[in-house]
């Protein structure tokens, strides 16, 4: 096996010995998730902190939408917000949060945070393990990666790592996951990634570089390379904690909220001085099959609780860096690998679906709301899901393009195709972006006609110009044909949609041309 391949497949992570506030501390050397957005040739502090709600996060009841309340109330009645206690959005009235998130209430209402509606991929997988990987490696769904959505940029920057790292330009890791959780950043095809300093032997040879020779042969490269990255771990370990001693003050964080606990430390990180771009954090509980909320009382259960727990991080957390004085360099962005059905069950749950909101915070968002309110159906059936109207992958490439800096033709590269932009960060140092997020309810995109149709219908468009995509949908959150994916020029256009042996029942258009998107359903009858 050559040392690269080993790389690869072996070890993308490396375990700390040292633990900082009782968290493991994992560095994140050649991860194909994570590493890749470190690229010393785009100067920058910039930093982004990413987290992730394990378990699969209900969007409805999280951004509820108030304009369709009715349709809303009668798919989910048993778990459903009551619409007196949904939280206000400045500017958004026909959208509210959950009533216990006032702490992102508060942030979204300063300008600080900005959801996107519906993100998702097409032909959802509802296996938590494989759209989990879906997500982290940015691939189709039906294509299996081995690599990263960032590692692919990582690969292409800096061809020699390990070998020279940490020097005096990259001292530092280049990304850190702190906790424990299970992801394609440390998990290979057939083991784990991860290396641990498991002996005292081992670790004063490694603080006083002492080795064992190697034999001549593929096990002895192999070997020789698990101990630099073992000496990296090492040396990292004493910056993280150096780094950590500069900041013995903090601001308040809750009590007994393991992501606060978690945030707490990223904070500290970076007013300590590392260069470390990416940091991990992650909350679990959110595949709420039963018992979402109480019997009774919507108001209260266990997503009522994590909610709570991740507005007050979040809220704390930026707080913080106000505080310390780094709101400026910092961006932080959740993410969960699927959504919730539209339709409740019985157990006051909700089971796995497709799409649902995103949400980015920081002093340096565009403030605001991209997209609409989900089309709700006025009985939603056990099968029907919101249709996607962003890809996450568009989230992925935005950041990377105006957070860090990517050029066009490597952001193409590295997210294997080409996403329409949108508009996230307010001064990303790449180029402007300082445009409010576009809501698409008062003007028509898409259309169809006949509608209902049996057979075949006329899908109309207007495009600005440029990249412009047309997706047909099922129920199930599915593509089933993507009739246009290609660049115009301004204008009005038409195509005929031929639905084929499709079976009757709803089907979503879905447009999008840059920033704006639409979806619109449209119905098939025999």
């Amino acid at each position: 096996m050559k040392r690269r391949q080993f790389l690869t497949r072996a070890i993308p992570a490396a375990v700390l010995p040292s633990v900082l506030d009782g968290f493991s501390m994992r560095v994140l050397g050649d991860s194909p998730l994570l590493a890749a957005l470190m690229n010393a040739y785009n100067e920058t502090d910039h930093v982004l902190v990413i987290i992730q709600l394990n378990g699969g996060n209900d969007g409805l009841n999280m951004l509820v939408p108030v304009d369709q309340y009715s349709n809303y109330y009668n798919a989910r009645s048993n778990i459903a917000i009551p619409e007196n206690a949904v939280l206000k959005l400045n500017g958004y009235p026909q959208t509210g949060l959950h009533p216990s998130m006032q702490g992102i209430q508060a942030m979204f209402n300063e300008g600080k945070v900005h959801f996107v509606h519906s993100v998702g991929y097409p032909n959802p997988n509802f296996s938590h393990f494989r759209s989990t990987d879906i997500w982290m490696s940015a691939s189709d769904s039906d294509q299996v990666l081995t690599t990263g959505w960032a590692g692919r940029y990582l690969a292409d920057q800096y061809v020699n790592f390990p070998t020279g790292y940490p020097n005096s330009s990259m001292p530092d890791p280049l990304g850190i996951q702190i906790g424990s959780m299970t992801s394609l950043a440390f998990q290979g095809p057939s083991a784990s990634m991860g290396i641990s300093i498991s002996s005292a032997t081992n670790f004063y040879n490694l603080i006083n570089g002492v080795q064992d020779p190697v034999p001549p042969t593929h096990a002895g490269e192999a070997l020789e390379y698990v101990r630099l990255v073992a000496r990296q771990s090492n040396a990292y370990s004493a910056r993280i904690v150096d780094a950590a001693n500069k900041v013995p003050v903090q601001g308040a964080y809750p009590a007994r909220n393991n992501l606060a606990d978690q945030l707490k430390i990223i904070a500290r990180l970076i007013k300590g001085g590392l260069k470390t771009r990416i940091y991990m954090a992650s909350i679990g509980g959110f595949d709420t099959h039963a018992l979402q909320t109480n019997t009774g009382d919507p108001l209260t259960g266990s997503h009522t609780v994590l909610l709570q727990r991740l507005s007050e991080a979040v809220k704390a957390f930026q707080d913080d860096l106000q505080g310390l004085g780094v709101a400026d360099r910092v961006i932080g962005m959740t993410f969960s690998e699927f959504g919730r059905r539209i339709k409740s069950n019985a157990s006051n749950g909700t089971d796995h679906g497709a799409a649902a909101p995103m949400m980015l915070f920081g002093k340096n968002i565009v403030s605001g709301i991209t997209g609409n309110n989900p089309v709700l159906p006025a009985t939603a059936g056990v099968n029907d899901n919101l249709p996607m109207q962003y890809d996450f992958r568009s989230i992925y490439a935005s950041l990377l393009e105006t957070w860090f800096c990517v050029d066009a033709t490597a952001l193409q590269t590295i997210m294997l195709r080409n996403y329409q932009s949108l508009s996230l960060c307010v001064n990303g140092n790449c180029r402007t972006t300082a445009v409010r997020p576009v809501n698409t309810s008062g003007t028509v995109y898409v259309s169809n006609y006949p509608n209902p149709f049996t057979s075949s219908t006329t899908v109309s468009f207007t495009t600005s110009g440029g990249h412009t995509l047309i997706q047909i949908m099922d129920a199930m959150g599915r593509v089933i044909s993507t009739p246009v994916d290609r660049v115009y020029a301004s204008g009005n256009y038409q195509i005929v949609f031929q639905s084929g042996s499709l079976p009757p029942g709803v089907y979503y258009v879905r447009f999008q041309n840059g920033i704006l998107q639409q979806v619109k359903p449209m119905l098939k009858v025999r």
